[in-house]
This record gives structure tokens, sequence and C-alpha cells, in this order.
């Protein structure tokens, strides 16, 4: 198996689900993980199982940011991979969207991950090495009625994750998106008996993070879309 060229990592957004399942791949693969949500207590059970900090950060707010990345290098050393796992939704239809919830959905969704990317080039380009990691979703390529928001911002982030890897690319950073084509398997959420595998495991989906990690920069992929195979492309 290809060693992970890295060393520490921040998750963004963190939670049950896809962040939880990458902080524990990266944590077996020898990574030092820092987590970051609004809510730090939330975190407290994940932090202990992995043995590392949690931090409360405004994802849309650029000073929390700034000071979740100095706080985070304070305990870890520099950060080598910083994984945006944050999101906002605003459901409804087009005429009845309260114009300040999807204000925050985009703030979250999209310009959070701006200023994650933001800072974690300031901090890689210098080194010429290390990894950002954008989680998208179905909606980062298809907008479903009723969720205009959550489209507007996973189309943003998925643009942004495009321009960041030609950008930084060529300065030894490696910028990846994911498209999480499907529902996310859950205790809440288990497949039904009937369709095995028709959800999303959170653990293959935390192993496609890391092997994007193990990519030679001979071949890296700036976009990984993943689905079960009931999704249709």
């Amino acid at each position: 198996m290809t060693a992970t060229p890295y060393r520490t990592a921040l998750i963004i957004g963190a939670g049950a689900g896809i962040s939880a399942s990458v902080a524990r791949g990266f944590t077996t693969a020898g990574l030092k993980v820092a987590l970051a949500a609004r809510n730090a207590d939330k975190l407290a059970p994940l932090a202990a199982e992995i043995d590392g900090p949690a931090f409360a950060a405004e994802a849309a707010d650029p000073a929390s940011v700034e000071r979740l990345f100095e706080s985070a290098e304070a305990r870890l050393g520099p950060i080598d991979v910083v994984v945006y796992n944050a999101s906002a939704r605003a459901r409804g239809p087009l005429a009845e969207l309260d114009p300040a919830e999807v204000e925050r959905a985009l703030a979250v969704s999209a310009y959070g991950g701006f200023l994650a990317v933001q800072q974690a080039a300031r901090r890689m380009i210098p080194r010429g090495s290390g990894a950002i990691l954008l989680t998208g979703a179905t909606a980062s390529v298809k907008g479903f009625a009723l969720s205009a928001p959550f489209a507007m911002g996973k189309f943003a982030l998925r643009g942004l994750a495009q321009s960041a890897a030609r950008e930084l690319a060529p300065k030894g950073v490696h910028v990846a998106h994911f498209v999480i084509d499907g529902g996310v398997r859950s205790a809440a959420r288990p497949d039904p008996a009937d369709r095995p595998d028709s959800t999303l495991d959170p653990d293959a989906i935390a192993q496609s993070y890391l092997d994007v990690l193990r990519q030679p920069r001979s071949a890296w992929s700036w976009e990984l879309e993943l689905r079960p195979w009931v999704e249709t492309f």
C-alpha cells in the first residue's frame, strides 16, 4: 500500500457520517486530526476516539476561520490536509424562500469553502505541499426542485475546486472535489434488505479520500464521483 505523504489534517464541518469516517480513516493511516464545527461540544466523543482536538468555528466568518487555523497549528503543527465538509440548506419553493436563509446557506456551503481554501493556500504554497479536499454532493452537478440554495452553494464549491486545482497544483498543492452522489448510510438510514449497497458506506467514502491523498503527483485527480449502483448518471 502506498504511504500517505501527510501527517496532519483539519476537518471543517465535522460531525457524524462522512466526516467522522474520514477522521477515523485518517487517524488509522497515521495522521493527527483536528476537528471543527459550530458546536465543538458535540465533537467531544469523536475527538476522544481519535485523540485529537476539537474547535468551535464559524465557517463563513473570516476571522473565525483564521483563528481556527492558528489554533489547529498550535496543537498539531503545520496542517498538511484540509477537508471542507460544511454545508447548509434552505429548502422550499423559490417564490417562498427567506432571502436571509438563502444567504446563510450560500455563505456556509460556498463562501466558507473559499475561506478554508484561502487559509490553507496561504500556508501550503510556501511549503510547496499539501492537500485540500472539498465535499460535494449530487447537487454539485444536478439542481433539484425545491433545493435551489443547496444547488447554488454546491455548484459554487465545485467551481472553487476546479479553479483552485488549476492554480495550486503547479505549486504542489493537491485540490480535489468529491461528488457524493447518493444517500449516505447510517443507523437511521440502513440499506433495504432487498437492495444491499444502495446507499454509500461512509467508511468506503473515507477510503476514497485516503486514496486520493496517496495519488502520485504525476496523476492527481481534481474530482471523484462516488455513487451506489442505484444512482443514475
